[in-house]
Order: C-alpha cells, then structure tokens, then sequence
C-alpha cells in the first residue's frame, strides 16, 4: 500500500512546478526591438509583409508567475500528505485544465523593425462555436 500511495504522490505537484512561465508582455510595446520580442514570445508562426510592413503572429502558452507556481506546487504537496495521496485524484486533472491560456498576437513592425503596434488575437470571437440546438 504504502509503495503504490508513494508511487502516484507527487505528480500534481510536480505539474503546477512545471507549468509555463507567464511572458513579459511589455516587449509588445510601441519601440520594443523584434529581437526582443522574439526571446520573450519565440519564434513567430506567421510572418509576412503587408504593403511593405513586416506583420508576425506569435503564439505561446501564457503561463503563472513564479509566486503562483510554487505556491499550487506546496498547497498540493500538503494536500497530498494530509489524504495519504488521495489528493492526487483532483489535483492533476487540476493542474492538467489550469496548464497555461493559448494566446497569440499580431505584431506590426515598422522599417526598423521596432514594434509599431500589437493586437491580441481572440480565436473564441473569431471562430465561435456552433450553439447546439
């Protein structure tokens, strides 16, 4: 008993450890440097010129500050001790839901290749789900 309660302890919270980190959205603002852009975002998934304009869309994970990381990863390994691993049963379904929000933003440059303007992307209002009837 003992061994299988040590082998399932622990995955939630190694996962809230291991969520993404939450992006310094500020390297969006008008006169960042495109490098700095992508050492924050990654590497674009689109880029193309519109009219002689660089336009690039960047999509990451939008992660948790590390405060919020360590704290989930110590209030689930408290869990975990107090239920004898019972905690596990809600807490990885848990932290696999709350891994981090798909966002994604457009990215226009101006000739120097300095942020001239951004704009969020939200695929939800985009594409919205057909109403079930």
């Amino acid at each position: 008993m003992g061994v299988v309660m040590l082998s399932t302890s622990g995955c939630s919270v190694f996962m809230a450890g291991n969520q993404p980190s939450k992006k310094n959205l500020n390297v969006l603002n008008p006169g960042s440097s495109r490098n700095y852009v992508i050492a924050e975002l990654g590497a674009p998934v689109l880029s193309e010129y519109r009219d002689g304009t660089r336009v690039e869309i960047y999509t990451f994970q939008q992660g948790y500050p590390k405060w919020a990381k360590v704290s989930r990863a110590f209030g689930h390994g408290i869990a975990d001790v107090a239920s004898f691993g019972l905690w596990e049963v809600f807490g990885t379904p848990t932290e696999a839901y709350f891994s981090g929000k798909e966002t994604s933003y457009e990215v226009t440059y101006g000739q120097d290749d300095l942020v001239k303007s951004f704009k969020l992307i939200d695929f939800e209002q985009a594409f919205p789900k057909p109403k079930a009837e």
